[in-house]
């Protein structure tokens, strides 16, 4: 399929005796207007989250598109969704880090929102699923390896959007800062009433303003937002090496024009 989108977030997963470390996540939300994937909201990538099961013998994989969505949209033949995962050897950390990985691709296609098929392969396909993934219990492949969940759900991003904006304004009002030699602050002054520790509660208290598509009073800006998820259990035997100790992960969607 021709590609049209490759946005993605990544996330670092050490393994070592199969316990998961180390995880970060990048978001993509409320796109400029310019920018945004209009015309095929169902490939505008918000998400993609990646951990470990506490017993390190599974990894769950969720990646989430449609930003704010209305219930208009739906899961379709037009897109591909893909999560890329690399498995890198070394016996800690950061000699994973170091090493190139080798790919396992995660691959989810739909005809709609209650038929959808999904590969977990690299060289060869190693398992698969085809089926109904709307249910809450998804679809669970013949060897019990892969599970899949594919739906609407609420938007699990946190984002204090109102409270970073007054934040900034806070910033901007005191005048430049006072910069060390590599050019970075000092500090923030205590000027006016306002210190830094005055900031920082404004990032974790509920704000009276609402700043759109935020509403006032909402310590979350997408509390009330909900998104197209696709949910996937792999086990680690699937993605990971003999010996390899560091699983890496990006999430793409692939859509016709």
């Amino acid at each position: 399929m021709k590609k049209l989108a490759l946005l993605g977030a990544v996330a670092g997963l050490g393994v070592g005796a199969l316990a998961m470390t180390h995880t970060s996540h990048a978001a993509d939300h409320l796109d400029a207007p310019t920018i945004s994937m209009a015309a095929n909201r169902m490939a505008d990538l918000n998400d993609v989250y990646a951990w470990m099961t506490s017993d390190g013998m599974k990894v769950n994989l969720a990646m989430t598109v449609s930003p704010a969505e209305d219930g208009t949209h739906h899961f379709g033949p037009s897109v591909q969704y893909v999560f890329h995962v690399s498995s890198h050897p070394g016996a800690t950390n950061m000699a994973a880090f170091a090493a190139p990985g080798s790919e396992t691709k995660v691959i989810c296609t739909f005809a709609s929102d209650t038929s959808a098929q999904c590969w977990v392969a690299a060289a060869a396909t190693k398992d698969y699923v085809t089926g109904n993934p709307s249910s809450t219990a998804g679809l669970t492949s013949a060897s019990g390896k892969l599970k899949v969940f594919a739906g609407k759900r609420s938007d699990p991003f946190f984002f204090n959007f109102v409270g970073l904006k007054n934040t900034i304004a806070g910033v901007e009002a005191l005048g430049a800062p006072t910069l060390n030699a590599a050019g970075c602050p000092l500090g923030i002054p205590a000027t006016g009433g306002t210190s830094a520790a005055t900031l920082r509660a404004v990032l974790s208290q509920e704000q009276p303003n609402a700043v759109g598509p935020c509403a006032a009073n909402h310590i979350d800006c997408f509390d009330g937002f909900n998104v197209m998820a696709i949910v996937v259990q792999v086990d680690a035997s699937l993605l990971l090496g003999t010996g390899d100790h560091l699983l890496s992960v990006w999430g793409s969607t692939h859509a016709t024009p």
